[in-house]
């Protein structure tokens, strides 16, 4: 993301997160595209004991009200889950920390997704057994999406959360946005490119997390795929979409693909090509 315009890169979320505005002197609004990445952190990170996702899960069995940014990433991820009949399931924390991804709790590692209770009319979280929740395929998506609609009056833009993408408008040469897909296996070859604009790109793969992509119905490494991109209007749909796919395998993640009406890559580690209808109508 070179180029003319106003250019900023901070670590947050666990990653370096840069924002990249064409036309120049838009400090004040990148401040504001920040500043929801640190709320949304505050609130959805598990790595925080003080965060509010995990003073939640401090409580089981009681309904616990909750601020409208974690009810939202909460709500998503249930509902992905649903979607995906559990290969993506938030309430993977316990099997995270078991694998020593964070320290150990007292979660229940046969929870899942049908343990957490919502009520939209009251704003509230039920967690129906002592889980840790893990929103790390969510939030970074609702930050990327929240400062999107801050940076939106600009129209060009470019969000870059280590890999979760939001390109608008154009880039400064006024062309759409070109967005590389590293190689699977390594290294800063591109295995595939695409041009975007007004829409996420979202990549889930070996090289970035490793096996820290578990299967939730298994609890173990997802094996099946070398990567999974996500065209989408919303980073946080792309995001869990990745990663859901990323688990399902090549047939079954491009399956789901096309049943939630957005564009998606798989390759397997064969390198075999996977990829939905539309995705040449991505841009």
């Amino acid at each position: 993301m070179n180029g003319q315009g106003t250019i900023r890169t901070e670590a947050v979320m666990g990653t370096l997160v840069t924002i990249h505005i064409v036309q120049p002197g838009a400090q004040e609004a990148i401040d504001r595209a920040f500043g929801w990445f640190y709320e949304i952190e505050s609130r959805c990170t598990r790595f925080d004991e003080e965060s509010e996702l995990m003073q939640l899960s401090r409580h089981s069995g009681v309904p616990v009200p909750a601020s409208p940014i974690l009810f939202e990433a909460v709500r998503f991820a249930v509902s992905v889950a649903e979607e995906t009949g559990g290969a993506f399931d938030p309430t993977v924390g316990a099997h995270m920390e078991a694998r020593g991804y964070n320290r150990a709790t007292t979660a229940d590692r046969s929870s899942s997704y049908r343990d957490v209770e919502l009520d939209p009319d009251r704003r509230t979280i039920t967690l129906h057994r002592p889980l840790t929740l893990d929103l790390g395929a969510v939030a970074k998506g609702l930050a990327v999406d929240t400062a999107a609609r801050e940076l939106a009056p600009f129209v060009n833009f470019a969000i870059d959360a280590g890999g979760d993408l939001y390109l608008g408008g154009s880039n400064p040469q006024g062309a759409p946005w070109s967005v590389g897909i590293r190689h699977p296996l390594g290294g800063e070859e591109l295995i595939d490119s695409m041009s975007v604009t007004n829409q996420a790109v979202c990549t889930s793969a070996a090289y970035e997390r490793g096996d820290h992509i578990l299967d939730a119905r298994t609890g173990a490494p997802a094996q099946s795929v070398a990567s999974a991109t996500v065209v989408a209007q919303a980073a946080m749909l792309a995001d869990a979409l990745a990663t859901a796919a990323f688990v399902l395998g090549p047939a079954e993640g491009i399956e789901l693909l096309h049943r939630m009406g957005v564009d998606g890559l798989i390759f397997n580690h064969d390198l075999q090509r996977y990829a939905t209808r539309g995705l040449r109508h991505a841009a």
